[in-house]
C-alpha cells in the first residue's frame, strides 16, 4: 500500500507566491525598460526648407501690403508608431498683430518616415510699420505718412499637435512647433532670408 499524500503546507504556498509575485515584477521592470528605451514617445521635428512669396504688391500712398505666402517644410517622425497629426496650424505674425492663418488639414506620418508639406495662402493687406528714424525735426515722413523702410520682417509659427500609439496601447501626446523669422524687400517682396 501506498503512502497517504499530505496536503502542502502553507510554507510552501507562500513559497510559490513570493517567486511567482517577483517573477511578475521582473517582467513588468523588463516591460518599462524596453517600453522607455525603445518605444519611448519622441515629439517629431519640423524642418522649413523653403519661404516664398508668389505674389506681393506695396501701396506706398498708404503704406500697406499684402501678399501670397508660401512655405514649404520637412515633418519627420522618429517614433516607432505613426504620428497622427490634427488641430495644426500655420499663422503670420507682423509687429506682434496676426496678419495671416491657415489650419493643416489632420494626417498621418509613418514611423520613422518624413513627410514633406507646402503652405500656401492669401494674406489680406495690412498697414507697415514706420520705421523709428527721428531727425531733429521728428520723425522722416513721405507724402501720405511714414516713409516705407527697404525690408519688413515677418513671423512664421507653425504648430502641429497630434498623438503617437505605441504598441497600439499607451496613446501619448506630443506637438512639434517651428517659428520663423522672414526678412522680405519691401521693394519687390523678395525673401532675403529666414532663421528657424
Amino acid at each position: 500500500m501506498s503512502k497517504p499524500q499530505r496536503p502542502p503546507s502553507g510554507r510552501t504556498n507562500l513559497a510559490s507566491c513570493i517567486v511567482a509575485t517577483v517573477f511578475l515584477i521582473f517582467v513588468i521592470i523588463i516591460i518599462f525598460i524596453v517600453y522607455f528605451t525603445v518605444f519611448k514617445p519622441h515629439d517629431p521635428k519640423i524642418s522649413v526648407n523653403a519661404v516664398n512669396l508668389p505674389s506681393f504688391s506695396v501701396s506706398y500712398n498708404s503704406s500697406t501690403v499684402n501678399f501670397t505666402f508660401s512655405q514649404y517644410v520637412a515633418v519627420r517622425n522618429p517614433n516607432k508608431a505613426p504620428f497622427t497629426h490634427y488641430d495644426s496650424t500655420l499663422q503670420l505674425l507682423y509687429s506682434g498683430n496676426q496678419v495671416g492663418f491657415m489650419f493643416i488639414p489632420a494626417g498621418t506620418i509613418d514611423s520613422g518616415r518624413t513627410q514633406y508639406m507646402a503652405a500656401t495662402f492669401a494674406v489680406q493687406s495690412f498697414p507697415l510699420v514706420a520705421p523709428q528714424t527721428v531727425s531733429a525735426m521728428g520723425p522722416v515722413q513721405g507724402g501720405g505718412g511714414y516713409r516705407v523702410g527697404p525690408t519688413m520682417e515677418i513671423e512664421s509659427k507653425m504648430e502641429m499637435a497630434g498623438r503617437v500609439r505605441v504598441l497600439h496601447i499607451f496613446t501619448h501626446h506630443v506637438d512639434a512647433k517651428a517659428d520663423c523669422k522672414v526678412v522680405i524687400a519691401v521693394s519687390d517682396g523678395s525673401v532675403l532670408g529666414f532663421h528657424c
